[in-house]
Formats: structure tokens, C-alpha cells, sequence
């Protein structure tokens, strides 16, 4: 597991292009028949990915969780982007299509990935938060288990910001102690995602960008709103985003995301708008 480090706005301003990229983009999440874990002492979050063909993933604990097992202290939430596949968490096997999604409560002691097709494998990406207690594991159809009222249509095309956002798992929805997360997906034409942007100071975000063409780049705005910066990404790579920070980005193809958060409350609506002209 690798381990990064928390992150002070007054050192961040510092940063050249490569150290930015080591600090908060995270590459080459899925590796086939690896499990890949990032923990970051931002809120103490962990990015990880599956990427099963062959064989049966389990997921482990690692020596820098000093734990039993990976969820003795922890939640997760997982959403599949790519062939079908299962998750079995403590023999009881879930089956996984493109996009669907699973909160999977602390306290579950074995979970393995698989993938239906080795030539077509599953991509489990998740994130994971420490939990203080358990709440059920519930499976996620985007299609079918995600309520009205959370599945929202936002911007305009005319603003280049028409997209489409589900959330996945927060209060009302899929009960968790402090994990939240949804996809956002920007309709064709629509490049601007998170514009006028925003911070939120209890929570923290990773963004991972998926569904973004092989000859297109993503240019993610990160840092406080009068000190920006930016961080150049390709598919399937993510990024993390402290709670002094931004979280926005443009592209050159509309694109979809998976934003994770956790910190200290739930409240989706918690957050400090900043005025486009307040920029720099």
C-alpha cells in the first residue's frame, strides 16, 4: 500500500508541475490480476482498484493498517467501469455490470474480486474511510436503486457544463458513517464539470476521470481559489483533493467521474462557493 503524506496550502504554492503530480495524481490504478492501494493521511481515505482476468482477488489488510482485515475499522463503497464481474463479501456473491455499484459496511472480514470474462475484465475502483459503525452492505443498480431525487441534471450546454450527476451512497440513499460517493457524467458538447467551483472545509474529494478518449486530456484545477494550479490527466487516473482546495476541471471531450468524499459531516450541500471573477 502506498502511503502519501497530508498537504499545507502554503507549501502547495510552491510546487512545480512534478511534484503537484506526485502529490495528488494517482496513475496506473488498474494492473491486471492487482489489487493497487493508495492511502492518503488526508482524512485518511484509500484509493484502490481490481482489476481481476484470470483469478480471484482477495483484498488484504497490509501490514500499514496494523488491522485483521481490511474493513475491521473501515467502510467502502466500490463502483465497477468496466466488464462484468463479482464481489463476494463474505461468501455472498454480488454480480457487477458497467457503472453498477456496492457500499460494503464495516466489519466485513473476506472480499474478493473476479471478473466474468479475462478478455473483458472488471474494474472495481473504491474508496474506503474509517468507520465507527456497521451499516448494512447494499448493492447499487444506477439504473434501478438510486432515487429520484438523486440523480440530478445540471448546466447547460450553451455554459459547456450539461451533466448528469447519481449519487451512489450518502444519507437517504445508501446509509455509511462518513463516505460518500456518485458519478457525474458531462453530456456531448459539455467539457466543464464543478464551474463556478467550490470548497469544503469538513470534507475532503478524490476525483477518478473515466470514459475519456484515448487522443483527450482532462485539465483538473486544483488549490485555494486565489492560488490555482492544474494537473494534466488521462482515463482512469485520479486525483486528490484536500479540503482547502478546489475540485474543477475542463477537458477536451466530454468525460464521466466517480467522486468519493469523507471528512466531517454528510451534508452534500456543505460547501463555499467562489465567484468565477474571485479566481486566480
Amino acid at each position: 500500500m502506498e502511503v502519501r503524506p497530508g498537504a499545507n496550502p502554503v507549501d502547495v504554492k510552491t510546487y512545480d508541475t512534478a511534484r503537484l503530480r506526485h502529490d495528488f495524481l494517482v496513475q496506473d490504478l488498474f494492473n491486471a490480476n492487482e489489487i493497487k492501494t493508495i492511502y492518503s493521511q488526508i482524512d485518511r481515505i484509500i484509493i484502490g482498484a481490481a482489476m481481476p482476468t484470470d483469478k480471484v482477488l482477495t483484498l488484504e489488510a497490509g501490514a500499514e493498517l496494523r488491522a485483521k482485515y481490511f474493513l475491521e475499522r473501515r467502510e467502502m463503497g466500490i463502483i465497477n467501469i468496466g466488464g462484468k464481474g463479482t464481489v463476494t463479501v463474505d461468501g455472498k456473491a454480488y454480480e457487477f455490470k458497467y457503472r453498477d455499484g456496492m457500499y460494503v459496511g464495516m466489519g466485513a472480514k473476506e472480499i474478493t474480486f473476479a471478473s466474468a470474462d479475462a478478455s473483458d475484465p472488471a474494474k472495481f475502483y473504491f474508496n474506503s474511510a474509517p468507520a465507527h459503525k456497521t451499516y448494512p452492505t447494499v448493492f447499487i443498480d444506477p439504473e434501478k436503486d438510486i432515487l429520484p431525487q438523486n440523480k440530478l441534471e445540471l448546466g447547460t450546454l450553451e455554459d459547456a457544463n450539461h451533466r448528469i450527476l447519481r449519487k451512489y451512497i450518502l444519507p437517504g440513499q445508501v446509509e455509511s458513517c462518513q463516505l460518500e460517493m456518485g458519478i457525474t457524467s458531462l453530456e456531448p458538447g459539455s467539457v466543464w464539470n464543478t464551474m463556478p467551483c467550490h470548497t469544503h472545509d469538513r470534507r475532503m474529494e478524490v476525483y477518478l476521470y473515466f470514459e475519456v478518449p484515448e487522443n483527450a486530456a482532462v485539465f483538473h484545477y486544483m488549490g485555494e481559489p486565489t492560488e490555482t494550479r492544474h494537473i494534466i490527466m488521462h482515463n482512469e487516473e485520479a486525483v486528490i483533493s484536500p479540503s482547502w482546495s478546489i475540485h474543477s476541471a475542463s477537458a477536451t471531450h466530454a468525460y464521466s467521474f466517480i467522486w468519493g468524499m469523507v471528512g466531517e459531516n454528510q451534508d452534500f450541500d456543505d460547501m463555499d462557493g467562489v465567484d468565477i471573477k474571485d479566481l486566480r
